[in-house]
């Protein structure tokens, strides 16, 4: 969101500097061809949600921050599904008790399940997931198996009472919030499973963003009506329930240290940045520092980023954080933080250097120069052309409506930042996509099991762009795990594939979930070993593994 500063103080001075200088403009590669996009933008059969977010003259904060979207396997037929969360009807001005018409089948939370021809089928009434409450206005999903029975559950979060939906096995979910413990309150976001204490049990993390509701909102702005900073409104905590391994959950924000820090929470991720064994936490704040959670291998977290270097810019400036990914961009088997940012306060690159610090690695990375103008929310790292390295996709779009009018140099409708990884720097490249719009979420994940990775990305206001890849000749490696004496989704498990690492999880991003297989492209490599550290300590070595093919990895059971 904004940060109050003033923008002009924050323009993007390196491409007007080198306007006369031919040359170093060629160098940054402002006049260069862009290469051919992977990706096609399709609209499949069957999947008709738009994400009704409901604007109004009010400027109600919560009408320009939905929505998720999770890719999951619901029914385990080995064909990815999509969950999309909607907002819900505002009114202007909203009426106490806060009503959302979240019964209104146009504001559901939408289930579409994949059939085997590629169009999608919702669902959602059949699914058991119609009703999402007349008091809740919907924000993200995450996704994980939370009991261990080989079904995905889902969490879905709201201004108002967040949901756990208990996937039964037979296509159906059962709303066990009340049960389970974990309804949180307030204005929740993004969430993420987890399992921080190793016990083989999923956790669950609620960020939460402000002290806000609709009596209390304001417009902030003088001739044009915006959306108001997050500095008006009082920060607050996030949540951390500890699965107990009957159904419940109990809430140990104060006992683990969590809530010991207020903030402006919006993505979450999750990764063990410094190798001890242990999930660590990135919380991507909105308007202040960010927050990196040491996980202290004790049931407790000790906020670091600011001793760690992740907190601010290099020149000490706080962050618009949005969205964040929590992956290892250049290779180097360690895992490094990207957090999207409002326009003119560059994507936030935090390299790890591999001794529990990180060094700000924007500019050398080529993303300030890429992200100068734009406005980012969901992210991620994905090696979409396969060449082994993780390139870098973000659903981009501002958060005020009528910023144009303000600012004509900015826009509200953008196309996705697409970037391709050379050995640790990005390069814009083209999305496929012809369609500016309000990104919101993004989720990564195969959904025609072609060995390609496509994305999902929310649209307010509209339908969801899907994007494609349309494949090539480089060979790839699909790892699915299965826990045993871990949690059985293997969340927070190291994965080593030929010189890359990736971090198990389906956490990450803005508001979503991604589909939990590790996706790992090979080049022209036939062959593979893979090498796993699993949250119980076990270390695993499968060699010799033919490429082009989808693989579940079983835990040892003894280690």
């Amino acid at each position: 969101m904004l940060n109050g500063e003033d923008p002009k103080l924050l323009t993007a001075i390196p491409r007007a500097a080198c306007i006369p200088i031919f040359l170093s403009c060629i160098a940054l590669g402002l006049f260069a061809t862009a290469p051919v996009s992977p990706f096609e933008t399709k609209s499949p059969r069957g999947l008709d949600f738009v994400l009704r977010n409901s604007p109004t003259a009010q400027k109600y904060l919560i009408e320009t921050m939905p929505g998720g979207v999770a890719l999951l396997d619901y029914n385990n037929d080995g064909l990815l599904d999509i969950f999309l969360v909607n907002g819900g009807r505002v009114t202007s001005p909203m009426r106490l008790p806060e009503n959302f018409d979240r019964k209104n089948p146009l504001y559901w939370n939408r289930l579409y399940r994949q059939d085997r021809d590629g169009s999608f089928t919702d669902v959602t009434e059949k699914a058991g997931l119609s009703n999402a409450e007349d008091g809740n206005y919907g924000m993200g999903v995450a996704v994980g198996d939370y009991d261990n029975d080989g079904f995905p559950d889902l969490y879905v979060t709201s201004y108002g009472k967040n949901v756990l939906y208990h996937n039964n096995g037979d296509g159906t979910f059962t709303d066990v919030t009340a049960k389970a413990g974990v309804a949180a309150g307030g204005w929740s976001v993004s969430a993420g499973f987890f399992d921080y204490d190793n016990d083989g049990k999923l956790d669950l993390l609620v960020t939460r963003y402000m002290e806000w509701d609709t009596k209390h909102s304001k417009t902030c702005g003088g001739e044009w009506h915006t959306y108001c900073p997050p500095e008006e409104f009082p920060a607050t905590t996030s949540i951390l329930y500890h699965n107990n391994g009957d159904g419940t959950f109990t809430d140990v924000s104060q006992k683990s240290g969590i809530a010991a820090k207020k903030g402006r929470a919006l993505g979450v991720a999750f990764a063990d940045y410094d190798d001890d064994g242990f999930t660590d936490i990135f919380v991507a704040n909105d308007g202040m520092q960010q927050y990196l959670y040491h996980n202290n291998r004790d049931g407790t977290f000790t906020e670091r980023a600011l001793e760690a270097g992740a907190a601010l810019s290099e020149d000490g400036r706080r962050l618009s954080g949005m969205g964040v990914v929590f992956q290892d961009y250049d290779n180097d088997g360690r895992p490094d933080v990207i957090v999207t940012e409002l326009p003119r306060e560059i994507y936030g690159v935090y390299h790890n250097e591999g001794n529990g610090t990180f060094s700000y690695s924007s500019l050398e990375t080529g993303l300030g120069i890429l992200s100068s103008g734009s406005s980012g929310w969901g992210v991620g790292l994905e090696d979409f052309d396969n060449d082994g390295w993780k390139d870098l996709f973000v659903a981009q779009g501002h958060v005020l409506d009528n910023v144009e009018q303000i600012d004509p140099s900015l826009h509200y409708w953008e196309l996705p930042l697409l970037a391709m990884n050379h050995h640790g720097r990005f390069e814009r490249v083209d999305t496929g996509s012809t369609s500016p719009a309000a990104g919101r979420g993004a989720a990564f994940g195969d959904l025609n099991n072609d060995g390609w990775q496509d994305v999902v990305m929310t649209v307010l206001g509209g339908p969801p762009q899907i994007f494609f890849n349309h494949g090539g000749k480089q060979h790839w490696l699909v790892i699915s795990l299965r826990g045993t004496r871990s949690n059985r989704d293997g969340f927070g498990a190291r994965v080593r594939v030929n010189g890359q690492t990736r971090f198990a999880t389906s956490s990450g991003s803005y508001l979503s979930s991604s589909d939990k297989r590790l996706y790992f492209g090979l080049g022209a490599v036939e062959t593979a070993k893979i090498e796993i550290a699993w949250p119980s300590g076990t270390r695993q070595t499968v060699n010799d593994v033919h490429a082009d093919q989808f693989l579940e990895v079983r835990e040892p059971e003894k280690p």
